[in-house]
């Protein structure tokens, strides 16, 4: 049995790490493709519009290849954990039912509104569209943060006959748990997508692709503000880790005087076990944080480099603007891993524990076969959400198709890459030489004596 809870938990974990490293990007790409949409819609200007088609058509490939993490996510509730759907079906069931008609139906609906509408809805509409897009977007996180809080710390609810029954859905909804965790998330999403922006515009302007003041723009309105963003999202984790430690205590370990209480209660009420959670989860506390120094460091430099554009002269910040990207993704890993992992050995805290929430009567084999099948399913996806995002990044701005209007030159050809200023005059110069010197050779042939 414990070789099943070990796969079933792994099997999940997998999954929803992977599909956290989509929703995190989403998040935080579709805030600031807001912010440059209602510039556009504002102020009319063309340097706008195409900043929001090239940031949004990397937005929606991420959005569209991560559905299908979430998706593979959600069949193992019925497959795997059997045990705490019926137990906690009836509470948990709400929030998600609500966040499935938010994401799959009212968020799809007016990103493709949004998506098809460039040409055909007037600027100040196809802009309420992305506004929409986004506030369902950040709606879907309050809905499956209440349902995932409501696991950390049940509020609202009475137990009969071995289930759960919600009492006060308001309780469900205020759960201090799931708000702290929710702005905590969302900031830490808004820091991802910012870091995204500001790593694609230094590789450009390290590069020199051609496109300086559509990429030094984006640095702009991304790298300023990214420390102010990183300190921001410290904050709510302080936050969110003062409710914490009076919730679950035990996620902390023995070294916790309420840890040490609350494990004894459980001893009392359940009966002697372990109610620690591995001891490896408080490497992922320092993880998280640690990270988030480098962070503020980094864009701090760099935000004073823009000062009469140091920073475009300097390849070395250049190229950790770009490293960095990594940074947030694992801060990211690592604080769903401890929020997560560190509620072990309970699937609903204090109530129900992971061994009694798996399916009954699962065999290793049977979660081995899935785990793979999920594992592979969900790294494809991955890789080939990198693979997309790779090549549309590099493309730059005259590769956008998201929004092409009638009459607008044609988008570069897939997997050509910009070149830079330099390059590009010195390609130019070699075109024209070899078409002068295959215009004197054509002449040539032209005079030469026919015998």
């Amino acid at each position: 049995m414990d070789d099943v809870i070990t796969l079933a938990r792994l099997q999940f974990g997998i999954t929803a790490i992977a599909h956290y490293l989509f929703v995190s990007l989403t998040l935080g790409l579709v805030t600031f493709v807001v912010v440059m949409q209602t510039r556009w819609a504002l102020t009319g200007k063309e340097e706008h519009r195409r900043q929001t088609r090239f940031w949004g058509q990397l937005y929606v490939i991420n959005y569209v290849l991560g559905i299908g993490t979430g998706l593979v996510m959600e069949f193992q509730f019925g497959l795997t954990w059997s045990g705490l759907t019926h137990f906690v079906g009836n509470v948990f069931g709400a929030p998600l039912a609500v966040e499935t008609l938010v994401a799959f139906f009212a968020e799809s609906t007016f990103l493709g509104l949004w998506i098809f509408g460039w040409d055909r809805l007037g600027r100040r509409l196809h802009t309420l569209m992305i506004w929409l897009v986004a506030l369902t977007a950040y709606a879907s996180v309050f809905f499956v943060l209440s349902a995932n809080g409501f696991l950390q710390h049940p509020v609202g609810e009475r137990t009969e006959d071995g289930k759960i029954y919600l009492e006060s859905f308001t309780a469900l909804l205020t759960n201090s748990n799931a708000l702290a965790a929710g702005a905590h998330v969302l900031s830490a999403s808004i820091v991802t997508g910012a870091f995204f922006i500001i790593a694609v515009s230094a590789w450009h302007l390290r590069r020199g692709t051609g496109h300086d003041a559509f990429y030094w723009s984006s640095l702009r309105l991304t790298l300023p503000a990214a420390p102010l963003l990183v300190l921001a999202t410290t904050g709510l984790g302080a936050l969110q880790l003062s409710y914490s430690t009076d919730q679950t205590p035990t996620k902390y370990g023995p070294g916790l005087d309420e840890a040490v209480d609350k494990a004894r209660e459980f001893s009392e009420q359940f009966g002697p076990g372990g109610y620690y959670p591995p001891s490896f989860v408080g490497i992922f506390e320092y993880t998280m944080v640690i990270p988030a120094a480098f962070m503020i460091l980094i864009t701090l430099a760099g935000a004073l480099m823009m000062i009469k554009r140091r920073v475009l002269r300097s390849r070395t910040m250049l190229w950790l603007l770009t490293a960095a990207l990594v940074l947030p993704y694992v801060s990211n890993i690592s604080g769903w891993i401890f929020r997560e992992v560190g509620r072990q050995p309970w699937a609903v805290y204090g109530l129900l524990k992971t061994e009694d929430a798996i399916t009954p009567r699962l065999t290793a084999g049977s979660v081995l076969f899935s785990l793979i099948l999920f594992a592979t399913l969900v790294t494809a996806l991955t890789l080939v959400d990198w693979a997309l995002l790779v090549r549309f990044a590099r493309r730059g701005p005259d590769g956008a198709q998201l929004g092409h209007l009638p009459g607008e030159p044609e988008p570069a050809e897939p997997g050509i890459r910009s070149r830079g200023r330099h390059t590009r005059d010195a390609q130019a110069a070699k075109d024209e030489q070899r078409d002068a010197q295959g215009e004197t050779e054509a002449e040539d042939r032209e005079s030469a004596p026919v015998f």
